[in-house]
């Protein structure tokens, strides 16, 4: 006999019988649209009713990009050091490995290289979930690495940004990684190798204000914020009030700072199919 009954208004429930919905079963949109999580998943983890793209990370994404998700991760194991001995409400090092703990990631990118549509690509992603996808040395050092390896191999890079921004506990450490990406993107150009840059939500600070918007071509995800400050910043500072639907993907393409805006079910073919021009190369199906 269970060891307690509600009886209030009537109901006579025992605690064994009780049934828990399980968690993740269901997934809500914030224009309130709900849809099952097997669903989510099958539909590129895109609301099929209002289209609504979720946040992912890099996991998602090379499984949306490569063929059969097969690729090889390079530099897995590069982890942040602590030279400024960096601590606000905790322990730079303490952070960091509570973040490895939450992500099981090392950092705040992965770098992988595959075949996408039979041809091999180099795709570097931010995982937000680490640390706000924050860009520190190791996030510098690692799209550094991930250019020149498509210089050496002769291949196509794309760098998918989703960031709050510099890591404010590497300070100027975080600062430098600005220009050490942005030289090696030049690199790239002039070996006339296509880069490919998807601004995601949200995509800001320092990361936009380098390799974010230094691609041959820039494209986004529907809905993304991409800016350099958020727009509460922006209004606070300059007194003003902003325009409707001010640094949203649709914004900038609208005033020239994104050269199209694709769903994720379109992605892949539309990346190989630019990549496929540029290079002069028989188009894929």
């Amino acid at each position: 006999m269970s060891w307690f009954k509600r009886k209030t208004k009537g109901i006579t429930t025992t605690t064994e019988e009780k049934k828990d919905t399980p968690r993740g079963l269901w997934y809500k949109s914030p224009t309130g649209k709900i849809i099952d999580t097997e669903e989510l998943e099958k539909n590129f983890y895109v609301s099929p009713e209002d289209g609504y793209h979720v946040r992912i990370g890099s996991k998602e994404y090379f499984e949306i990009l490569f063929d059969d998700n097969k690729f090889k991760e390079l530099d897995a194991n590069l982890e942040s050091k602590d030279p400024l001995k960096f601590i606000d409400t905790k322990k730079y090092p303490d952070r960091l490995k509570a973040a490895q703990e939450k992500t099981k990631l090392k950092d705040a990118v992965r770098v992988g290289v595959g075949k996408s549509k039979g041809k091999d690509l180099v795709v570097a992603c931010m995982d937000f979930a680490f640390i706000g996808g924050s860009m520190g040395s190791v996030v510098g050092e690692k799209i550094a690495r991930a250019a020149d390896y498509a210089l050496k191999k002769k291949l196509p890079l794309m760098v998918i940004s989703k960031s709050g921004g510099a890591r404010m506990m590497e300070a100027a450490l975080s600062l430098m990684q600005l220009a050490k990406t942005s030289v090696k993107l030049a690199q790239l150009a002039e070996a006339k190798l296509p880069y490919i840059s998807l601004c995601t939500d949200p995509t800001t600070g320092g990361t936009t204000a380098s390799f974010a918007m230094l691609g041959d071509i820039n494209i986004s995800e529907p809905g993304a914020l991409i800016g350099f400050a958020g727009p509460r910043v922006v209004k606070d500072t300059t007194g003003k009030d902003l325009p409707e639907g001010f640094q949203s993907a649709e914004f900038l393409l609208e005033h020239g700072f994104l050269d199209f805006i694709a769903v994720r079910s379109e992605l892949k073919n539309k990346v190989n199919h630019y990549i496929d021009l540029i290079m002069n190369q028989p188009l894929r199906a």
